[in-house]
């Protein structure tokens, strides 16, 4: 398995969401308001949207893209894996 360019920033941002989520427990656990618990919640899942769009982009530009040139996979193959994973976005 290969790691891609666009790892680590996606590791990043993955880490600085996992501690915001965990920072929203403690706002559960401290009876916070739900307003500014949403909020907090859709700030979460924006970043967490943008790492998944970021990886499906990166994997369609290189992956896709290399493995079609190198002759690793037939078009056939590499559009199933398009369709596949197209969907997550």
């Amino acid at each position: 398995m290969s790691t891609h360019a666009s790892h680590p920033d996606i590791i990043k941002r993955l880490r600085r969401a996992e501690g915001h989520l965990r920072s929203i427990v403690t706002m559960l656990e401290q009876g916070r308001g739900c307003l500014e618990i949403a909020q907090q919640l859709q700030a979460v899942e924006s970043a967490v949207a943008s790492a998944k769009k970021t990886l499906v982009h990166d994997h369609i530009d290189h992956c896709l893209e290399h493995a079609v040139r190198d002759g690793r996979q037939s078009a056939d193959e590499t559009i199933r894996e398009f369709k596949a994973i197209t969907k997550y976005l």
